[in-house]
């Protein structure tokens, strides 16, 4: 753009109000430029700077809580199940899921997702959904002999809000995770008890430690 307007590097730098021999290091790369500077010169050229988020498919694993529960989960699941932590997916959407587990002999996958507080159901519903959809493009993927079943699991700590909403959109709940959280947790748990589909585990959190339950909490219907 410089090179296009006819002007000196010495020349921008002035109108610009900034440092010729830092422009320089920055033509060669050599520095990166503040959003301020970038702002300075793009106004001097006529142009403009955007800088945008798109939102993804939710953050990574950060939450020491939902550390916890993936602990309890991968310390209660039965060798059967190979565990895969924190796997990147790419197509067509980009994210990462919490736990991917590989039932080989069944040929079945797992994604699941832990969240210690459910803010938005239909955000949560959306990422977990576009995540699973783009397994086939991790790279464990190419070592499965044929293309899996593949299933969600959706981990909840059992707090107070938590229950609250389950038990208010217990409809939406029952549709997207249809199977029983009891027969879920034996499936993972036992050597020879099928995957029922899709469902909803639930799990307590007393300091440092966290308990997969193997049933849902009194009073929801979802996973019943």
């Amino acid at each position: 753009m410089r090179v296009d307007a006819g002007l000196s590097q010495r020349r921008l730098a002035a109108l610009a109000e900034i440092d010729h021999g830092f422009l320089s290091l920055v033509e060669r790369g050599q520095r990166e430029p503040s959003l301020a500077v970038l702002n300075a010169i793009a106004t001097v050229l006529g142009g403009s700077v955007s800088v945008r988020l798109h939102p993804g498919t939710g953050p990574r694993l950060t939450d020491p809580i939902q550390a916890r529960i993936i602990e309890a989960l991968i310390s209660v699941l039965h060798p059967r199940w190979t565990r895969m932590l924190e796997v990147p997916v790419y197509r067509p959407v980009r994210g990462v899921v919490d736990l991917v587990a590989h039932d080989r002999a069944a040929n079945k996958v797992l994604a699941v997702e832990v969240q210690s507080q459910l803010r938005r159901l239909e955000q949560h519903l959306r990422w977990m959904n576009e995540k699973a959809d783009a397994l086939p493009s991790a790279e464990f993927w190419r070592f499965v002999d044929a293309p899996p079943e593949v299933h969600r699991l959706l981990v909840l700590r059992s707090t107070r809000a938590n229950r609250e909403l389950a038990a208010r959109f217990a409809g939406t709940l029952e549709v997207a995770y249809p199977a029983s959280s009891a027969k879920a947790f034996q499936a993972l748990t036992t050597p020879d008890v099928a995957l029922p589909g899709s469902a909803i585990l639930w799990a307590t959190v007393e300091g440092d430690k966290a308990r997969i339950l193997d049933q849902a909490p009194r009073g929801i219907t979802a996973g019943r």
